[in-house]
């Protein structure tokens, strides 16, 4: 496992793309907290994932590489066109899903949504770079406090992880949660 900051990431960019292309699993920072991630459309990846946060149940969340991207795999409503002008941000979208093929199953478990976010971070350049989703979900074990900086990294998962994007400690919150599947706009505070 490598410990890595933004500017070796940008200057062996080539190197960690392909190796996520290859299924690597690795924590990220956001413009909110650190994610763990991977190759949203590779199910061994995503598996490793589950494994690692004890999460069998509730889907995760996806960094799209684009707004195109969204609208060609997602139901997009007028209200749901007006959220994403808010991108790049803090946000968690929650949209029907169009296209099952878009994510590995293992995603977000077969339901017909999913969580999208694209965040306000030199992070999501490299996402769109790869032209695919990546799942970011909070660097932690399901239930237990998310990782705010290296030294509070759960140990078991930085064991398993690839490698790690690290850009000090981060004062954020988990992103805000709106609900743009049902006739109703939910907007969730965590």
């Amino acid at each position: 496992m490598e410990i890595i900051i933004k500017e070796e990431f940008l200057l062996e960019k080539r190197k960690f793309l392909d190796l996520i292309e290859k299924g690597a699993v690795f924590i990220h920072p956001t413009d909110t907290i650190y994610g763990l991630g991977c190759d949203a459309t590779n199910e061994n990846a995503v598996q490793r994932i589950r494994s690692m946060k004890h999460r069998s149940e509730m889907p995760f969340s996806v960094i799209a590489p684009s707004k195109k991207w969204v609208f060609d795999n997602c139901e997009v409503s007028a209200d749901g066109e007006k959220w994403l002008e808010k991108l790049p941000g803090p946000y968690t979208f929650i949209f029907r899903l169009k296209n099952k093929s878009a994510v590995a199953a293992a995603v977000n478990l077969g339901a017909e949504t999913l969580g999208i976010r694209i965040p306000k971070h030199w992070f999501t350049d490299a996402v769109a770079e790869l032209g695919f989703p990546v799942v970011s979900t909070s660097a932690n074990i399901t239930a237990e406090p998310y990782m705010t900086s290296v030294d509070d990294l759960d140990e078991s998962i930085r064991q398993k992880v690839d490698f790690i994007i690290y850009e000090g400690e981060k004062q954020g919150r988990p992103s805000t949660i709106v609900k743009l599947f049902e006739e109703e706009v939910q907007v969730v505070e965590r």
